[in-house]
C-alpha cells in the first residue's frame, strides 16, 4: 500500500472553467456562477462523503454483546480501498461503526487510529473500488473564498451548505487540552452530525475537516486545515497514533518580572515555570530542576505550554536539542534529547 499517494493539488482549472463543466441543466442559463460552482463542488465530492453511526455496549443489560446506537457523524473517503477521515470525537469510544454511502450501501468499519490532540481519526471499510475525494491544499486558501460543507447534520445525510472562508490561522483547543493551529473559520452552516465531513473549495477539492461550532453564535464554524489532516492521517495509517516528543516536565505559564526581561535581554515577557520533573525523563537527564523557567527551545522563544507542545514534534524524538532556562540569577543553555511520548490516544485511562 502506498498511503496518501493520491494527495495532490494538481487540478489547474480556474473557477470559470469549473462553471463550464456543469451541464446540462434545464435552467442552466438562469443559474448564476455562484450556484453553478456550489453544484459542481457538491456533486463531485458527495459520492465520497459518508454517514457514520456509532454503537456502544449497553452496560445496563446483562448480555456483554448488547449494543445501542451512541451517536453519528460524518466523514469522507480519501483512498479507493476504504480509508475514511473523520473527527476523533466522532468515533472515540465506539464499539462498532456502520458507514453509509451516498447510494445507501452500508458497511462495517473499524478504527485505524485516532488523535484527540488534533481531533482527527482514520477508520476503514474492508472493501475496494470506492470513489475518494481529492485533497487540496489549505495553504492556498484566501479570506472571502467560496467553500462548501457537506455532511449529515442531525442525521440528514449529504446535506450541503455554502459560505466563505471567514478567517485563517485561528487556534482551537482540542478536547485533550492541546491547541490545534491553522484552523479555518467559515460561515458555512454546521450542526451536530456535520463533524468529520469535508469543507470543499469550488474545484471540488477538500480543504478542511469540519470539527466545531460555537452554539451560542451564528456563523462561527471551524474546520481543521487539510494540510494538517494529511500529516496526521499518514501517521495514523502507519502507526495507529501520532508520534510526538516529550521532555518530561510539569509546568505552569507565568509572567516574567520586568527586571528578568531587562537583565537577560529577553524578547518575551512570559515563560514556563517547571513544577515537576519526571524521574528518569529527558528533562532530569538534561539537568532541569523544579523552579527553572523555560524561555526557549531550539532557538525558538517559548512563552507557554502551547508553544512548547508545538515545537515538540515527532521530528524531535531522539534528537539533541537546546533548552534555554532561567535559574535564579542565571540563564542556562541545556542540551536535552526529547523522547517519544508514551501516551496512547486510544486508551481512555
Amino acid at each position: 500500500m502506498k498511503p496518501l499517494s493520491f494527495i495532490s493539488n494538481e487540478d489547474p482549472r480556474t473557477s470559470s472553467e469549473v462553471v463550464k463543466k456543469i451541464q446540462p441543466y434545464p435552467n442552466e442559463g438562469l443559474m448564476d456562477p455562484y450556484s453553478q460552482a456550489v453544484i459542481y463542488a457538491s456533486e463531485k465530492v458527495s459520492p465520497s462523503v459518508v454517514n457514520i453511526d456509532l454503537f456502544q455496549r449497553d452496560r445496563r443489560r446483562e448480555s456483554p454483546d448488547s449494543l445501542h446506537k451512541a451517536g453519528s457523524g460524518s466523514g469522507f473517503l480519501f483512498t479507493p480501498d476504504g480509508f475514511i477521515l473523520t473527527n476523533s470525537h466522532v468515533v472515540h469510544g465506539a464499539r462498532e461503526m456502520e458507514v453509509t454511502l451516498l447510494d445507501g450501501q452500508a458497511h462495517q468499519a473499524r478504527l485505524i487510529g485516532e488523535d484527540p490532540d488534533s481531533d482527527l481519526a482514520v477508520i476503514r471499510m474492508d472493501n475496494n473500488g470506492f470513489q475518494p475525494a481529492v485533497l487540496g491544499a489549505s495553504q492556498s486558501l484566501r479570506v472571502g473564498q467560496l467553500v462548501v460543507a457537506i455532511g449529515s447534520p442531525l442525521g440528514f445525510q449529504t446535506t450541503v451548505t455554502a459560505g466563505v472562508v471567514s478567517a485563517l490561522g485561528r487556534s482551537l483547543r482540542s478536547r485533550s487540552g492541546r491547541l490545534i493551529d491553522n484552523i479555518i473559520q467559515t460561515d458555512a452552516a454546521l450542526n451536530p452530525g456535520n463533524s468529520g465531513g469535508p469543507l470543499v473549495n469550488s474545484l471540488g477539492e477538500v480543504v478542511g475537516v469540519n470539527t466545531a461550532t460555537i452554539l451560542s453564535a451564528q456563523g462561527l464554524c471551524f474546520s481543521i486545515a487539510i494540510d494538517t489532516a494529511k500529516r496526521v492521517a499518514m501517521q495514523l495509517m502507519k502507526y495507529g497514533k501520532v508520534r510526538r516528543s516529550f521532555i518530561g516536565i510539569g509546568g505552569q505559564n507565568i509572567d516574567l518580572p520586568r527586571k528578568f526581561v531587562r537583565h537577560f535581554k529577553l524578547a518575551i515577557e512570559k515563560g514556563i515555570m517547571v513544577l515537576a520533573v519526571e524521574k528518569g525523563g529527558p528533562a532530569e537527564k538534561a539537568g532541569v530542576r523544579e523552579g527553572d523557567v523555560i524561555v526557549g527551545f531550539e532557538s525558538e522563544t517559548v512563552e507557554g505550554m502551547d508553544d512548547l507542545h508545538r515545537l515538540l514534534t515527532d521530528g524531535q524524538v531522539g534528537v539533541e536539542s537546546g533548552l534555554e532556562v532561567i535559574r535564579r540569577s542565571e540563564k542556562l543553555f541545556l542540551k536535552i534529547t526529547p523522547g517519544e511520548s508514551r501516551k496512547n490516544p486510544q486508551e481512555n485511562e
